[in-house]
């Protein structure tokens, strides 16, 4: 088990697509528990294989405030979703950056565990908004992209600066 670096925004690797998982071995598993060290490391709570390089279709999550609710999904599919809302989110690859993104607050999701069991299951409120987030990352895509074209606008003007002052010194 290890902590694995988080790539960060402009990184071109967070906008590439992830590969499914065909093989379901000990080194899927390391995969999951790096996924899981690397993000109780932060403050949270969902953290996929594409942010720290991997591109793979595994995405992990846990929405606890002690580390108990550990959730593994393997080439997720969403199935369906209800409830249209709009939440705050914000994402360990665009640090110190919080927006208001069009989500929904149900969802069913067909994925895999660790040992490629297949399973289905119903998503409500948070743990929905997460998984749509970290499928977001799966298909090379940020929350920023969500945004509106001001918003976005100032996202990016913003975070060029930033980039700028930290080349800078």
């Amino acid at each position: 088990m290890a902590q694995r670096q988080i790539l960060a925004f402009p990184d071109e690797r967070l906008t590439l697509t992830s590969q499914p998982v065909t093989t379901f071995d000990s080194g899927l598993n390391q995969l999951v528990e790096d996924l899981f060290d690397t993000l109780y490391a932060t403050s949270g709570i969902g953290l996929c294989a594409p942010q720290i390089g991997e591109l793979q279709q595994v995405l992990v999550m846990d929405l606890s405030d002690d580390h108990s609710a550990p959730r593994v999904f393997i080439n997720p599919t969403l199935l369906s979703t209800a409830t249209p809302c709009m939440v705050e989110e914000s994402c360990l690859s665009v640090p110190d950056y919080v927006s208001v993104v069009r989500r929904y607050a149900d969802a069913r999701v067909r994925a895999c565990d660790r040992h490629g069991n297949e399973f289905e299951q119903d998503l409500t409120g948070m743990e929905a908004v997460c998984l749509q987030h970290e499928m977001d990352h799966l298909d090379g895509k940020l929350f920023v992209e969500r945004l509106s074209y001001l918003k976005r606008w100032y996202f990016n003007a913003t975070a060029a600066g930033r980039l700028r002052r930290a080349a800078n010194g």
